[in-house]
């Protein structure tokens, strides 16, 4: 099996993208436009449903569904005006953890694809 054949899970690992989610949210407090969509108090709540869906989207456990059920991605986002501004910064915030994270350089424009792909879904203004 070539790596292009395997899960995105088993090349970065849950450590990887352990690793990508935080620094995705060490950035939003500070972000003029993301921050305030992010409860201070429920940060880590939101920090822990980012990773968990991602491993379990790219192969990992399905832990994510064991918690939270379907992802409903539409409507667990309605409530947040996400138009094309937010979007583009929640990738300009994402592609920066991305960088921040040496392991996951090789596969940086699959996730740039994959992770922008989902972004212009949520877009609902």
């Amino acid at each position: 099996m070539s790596d292009a054949e395997l899960p995105v899970h088993d090349l970065l690992g849950g450590e990887v993208i352990t690793a990508i989610v935080a620094a995705f949210y060490r950035r939003v407090p500070q972000d003029p436009l993301l921050g305030p969509m992010y409860p201070p108090h429920d940060l880590a709540g939101a920090e822990h449903r980012l990773r968990s869906f991602l491993i379990y989207r790219f192969g990992g456990p399905p832990d994510y569904l064991a918690e939270r059920g379907h992802p409903r991605l539409r409507m667990r986002h309605n409530p947040f005006v996400i138009d094309q501004t937010a979007r583009d910064r929640w990738m300009q915030l994402m592609l920066a953890a991305i960088d921040e994270v040496p392991a996951a350089a090789g596969l940086r424009d699959y996730l740039e694809r994959f992770l922008g792909d989902i972004a212009t879904f949520l877009i609902n203004r």
